[in-house]
């Protein structure tokens, strides 16, 4: 890869021994071109003011804002530039939150050096990228949104208090309603939900993300 078409990356990270492996790893490849290693999303915006990489690398959880959040501002100030993800969070529902916002690629921080290359090289292509332990957690997540849809939101509040060992009067005073409707609503989160006991029920809320 020549000169001109070196992908230029902005690294964002709030842990340092991060951002300088990630640094020791691209410096030593000349088809990339560490342009800036930095702890913030403020930073990276003032950064990308003076220099726009070709390609945001960033962690999800930072201070100030989330790294989903700087790659909508990113989006909206700097559309050319690639946003990704790179973290350690690999949860069906913030990976759907993601992806929703239309980052170009999500990548797990235990991914292969090499692969983490391949992605980026792919993601500068127009090709999108999401490491595949997160396809699988998508396709595993599929067959149990229907179900997640049968509670109504109520139920869904109902049931978390439920795991959190709440009382029917305790969840009553909480949501300003009668413990005869809390009782109604736990009667019917058992019957759609298919199970029989409290521990039935709480594996059915982590199960689904309700929790």
């Amino acid at each position: 890869m020549n000169a001109q078409s070196t992908v230029k990356i902005l690294l964002v990270d709030d842990h340092r021994i991060v951002l300088d492996g990630l640094k020791s790893l691209f410096d030593d490849d000349n088809d990339f071109e560490i342009i800036g290693a930095v702890s913030t999303p403020a930073e990276a915006l003032l950064k990308m003011e003076k220099a726009q990489p070709d390609i945001l690398l960033t962690d999800y959880t930072l201070p100030g804002m989330t790294g989903l959040e700087l790659c909508a501002k990113t989006k909206e100030k700097y559309p050319a530039v690639k946003r990704v993800i790179l973290s350690m969070h690999d949860e069906g529902h913030l990976v759907k939150q993601v992806m929703k916002e239309g980052v170009d690629g999500y990548l797990l921080k235990s991914i292969q050096q090499s692969e983490l290359k391949t992605a980026l090289h792919q993601i500068m292509k127009g090709m999108p990228y999401v490491s595949p332990e997160i396809t699988r957690q998508l396709m595993s997540g599929i067959a149990s949104e229907g179900k997640q849809e049968l509670l109504t939101e109520r139920e869904q509040e109902i049931l978390r208090l439920i795991v959190k060992e709440f009382s029917n009067k305790q969840i009553a005073d909480k949501l300003f309603i009668s413990e005869r409707t809390v009782e109604t609503h736990r009667k019917n989160i058992f019957r759609k939900t298919n199970v029989s006991s409290l521990v039935g029920l709480v594996k059915y809320a982590f199960e689904h993300h309700i929790v």
